[in-house]
Formats: C-alpha cells, sequence, structure tokens
C-alpha cells in the first residue's frame, strides 16, 4: 500500500474589508489636490488600482456606490417592491373579474 503524498496549499489570508466611509474618504483624499492617487493609496495602505476603481465606481453610481455585498441599490430596490406591489394588484383584479363572472351568472 502506498500512500500519496500530499501537498498543502498555503491558506489565502482573508480579504480585508473596508466601510462605505472609508472608500468615500480615501477617494476624497486622493482627489485632493496636493495628494493625488499614488500618495493616498501607499498612505491609507491599498493598492493604487483598487483606490482608482473605488473612485470610478463612485463615479458611476453616485450615491449607490460601494453599499456592501448583498445590499440593493435604490433604485433596484424600488423595482423589486414595485414588482411585488404588481403582481399582488394583478391576483386581486383577477379575484374580482372572477367573482363578478359568478355573480353575473347568478342574476342572469
Amino acid at each position: 500500500m502506498t500512500t500519496a503524498s500530499r501537498t498543502t496549499v498555503p491558506s489565502k489570508k482573508p480579504r480585508k474589508k473596508y466601510t462605505k466611509d472609508f472608500k468615500l474618504e480615501a477617494v476624497k483624499l486622493a482627489r485632493h489636490v496636493d495628494v493625488g492617487f499614488a500618495k493616498a493609496a501607499k498612505d491609507i495602505d491599498v493598492h493604487e488600482s483598487l483606490l482608482r476603481s473605488w473612485a470610478a465606481k463612485q463615479d458611476k453610481q453616485g450615491d449607490d456606490a460601494h453599499r456592501g455585498q448583498g445590499r440593493r441599490a435604490t433604485l433596484e430596490a424600488e423595482i423589486a417592491r414595485l414588482q411585488r406591489e404588481n403582481r399582488t394588484l394583478l391576483m386581486e383584479m383577477d379575484f374580482l373579474k372572477k367573482t363578478a363572472a359568478y355573480f353575473a351568472k347568478e342574476i342572469g
């Protein structure tokens, strides 16, 4: 019986998580005239490309940027709410149509 040698893969470091406020302040710092992205990234100990991606995300999404994992954007949440409400209203309308048809048969 032979035993296969196992190679162990070094475990990955857990990802750092940054708060929305941290990201907003970091981008604000980087956009300051005297600082810039490279110096700001070095000062706060993040990679410059990560800081630039935060800035791009803020430019594209505005207040919905950096909302966290699993949190819907304001418009997405509103759309989901309206879709649920629409399904409810369609069911109620269908019920009322059937009820009206039933009573129309009784009368007629």
